[in-house]
């Protein structure tokens, strides 16, 4: 198989993409650790986190040969993308369409991820070459949006990014997502505590709950 389809593949089968977005790198690293151990297979450091490249490349180095598929997330431009890239990262993600990231990942390879809101931009990701529409922010919508778009887009695949949780993920994956986006639901549940066999337990707690919705 090749790569690219390899990391598409490994996206699919859990049908989550972590986003892990935190102001302390450390912390950052623990919970991307702990929801591995979990069972996460696809992450996404946002570059909002400081020194997200180099904890891209760690994490990169770490797990590049178990599967797990290690992301940029937040990427803005073309520059950012072949740093990421650079620095390990196989999946780009950005919260608008940006055509330089898009060519970038073709180029490279990398699985990319591009922000859309409305139907006309997610038309517009998908022609510019985006393996996934990011839907993004998604708790503005809902899951009745998707199934009301993807019935004249049927077969583009939407991810929804903002507002997804255990009670809610089932509605979203009804409606017809292909994979949804979750960060504080897991990334933040060891907070306070220093505990991240939260982190791994609510990692493994979502993707029971995915796995019983697509059932």
């Amino acid at each position: 198989m090749f790569t690219k389809l390899e990391r598409l593949k490994t996206i699919d089968d859990t049908g989550v993409v972590l986003i892990v977005r935190l102001d302390d790198p450390e912390e950052a690293y623990s919970v991307a650790e702990a929801a591995i151990e979990g069972g996460i297979r696809a992450l996404e450091i946002t570059y909002s986190v400081p020194g997200a490249l180099g904890l891209i490349e760690r994490l990169a180095s770490r797990h590049r040969h178990e599967g797990v598929v290690i992301g940029a997330g937040t990427v803005l431009d073309g520059q950012a993308a072949f740093a990421a890239i650079q620095a390990g990262a196989e999946l780009l993600v950005s919260p608008q369409l940006n055509p330089e990231m898009l060519a970038t990942a073709q180029r490279y390879q990398a699985v990319s991820m591009s922000g859309a809101f409305t139907p006309t931009e997610i038309v517009d990701s998908v022609t510019a070459g985006a393996d996934i529409v990011k839907l993004f922010p998604a708790e503005f919508v809902g899951p009745a949006y998707v199934k009301t778009v993807l019935a004249p887009l049927a077969g583009v695949p939407i991810a929804p990014a903002g507002g997804v949780t255990e009670a809610n993920v089932a509605e979203w994956f009804e409606a017809g997502v292909c994979s949804v986006g979750v960060g504080s639901a897991i990334t933040k549940a060891a907070r306070g505590t220093g505990d991240y066999t939260r982190v791994v337990d609510a990692a493994r707690g979502f993707l029971a709950a995915v796995a019983q919705a697509r059932a």
